[in-house]
């Protein structure tokens, strides 16, 4: 996968959407910056880092995909990828439910996923160097542009959507003592039922992961 870094960015996912739009750039391809000043989290949430955290974003079209991978399940799958990436490193860090990186009890990163036309893009923040206040760091030591060539390489052999979520179904145990959102709402994990597509069914709703 074309890797395009760059020194400073306002945000690696509208650049890409931007110059996928444009026809400047094609997927499959990932753009990484060294620095993000408008970053986009989930729910309109800004996601701004100093040098030395993970900012990248990347662009996949849909026949790459696993056949058996619903595009509302695309945030766990993206995640969990890189998720695995980072403790083959022997961190501890885990992947909440469905899109957000924790160290015990505290947040490190997330993913966003947008769709545009039928190309997928994901966007990957991690706090590999500092972060901000109640916000945690990843445990261990990890280049950016490393881990970024890293995970570009998962994409050569992507694993099914079954070989994820049959680890992934384990980890969401750890899920259970946080919350997520449906609709603006907060929604209790305790007794979530994690489906097969890893869709949630929450208090007789059907909650799913896409961001």
């Amino acid at each position: 996968m074309d890797i395009h870094w760059f020194e400073s960015l306002d945000s690696t996912q509208r650049y890409l959407l931007d110059t996928l739009k444009e026809g400047t750039l094609f997927a499959p391809v990932c753009v990484g910056t060294d620095m993000q000043t408008k970053g986009r989290g989930s729910r309109g949430n800004q996601w701004i880092g100093e040098k030395g955290n993970l900012f990248i974003s990347v662009a996949i079209d849909r026949s790459m995909l696993p056949k058996d991978l619903r595009l509302e399940s695309s945030s766990i799958y993206f995640a969990f990828l890189m998720k695995e990436l980072i403790s083959s490193l022997d961190s501890k860090v885990w992947l909440k439910w469905p899109n957000d990186f924790y160290l015990e009890e505290k947040k490190i990163g997330g993913v966003i996923t947008n769709l545009t036309g039928n190309i997928l893009v994901c966007g990957i923040g991690i706090n590999l160097n500092s972060a901000p206040d109640n916000f945690g760091k990843i445990d261990v030591a990890a280049s950016p542009y490393e881990l970024t060539k890293a995970y570009g390489d998962l994409f050569e052999k992507l694993p099914t959507w079954k070989q994820i979520f049959s680890k992934y179904k384990i980890e969401f145990e750890n899920s259970r003592d946080f919350f997520t959102h449906n609709n603006n709402e907060k929604v209790a994990l305790k007794n979530a039922v994690l489906l097969e597509d890893g869709s949630l069914e929450c208090d007789g709703q059907r909650i799913f992961s896409l961001r």
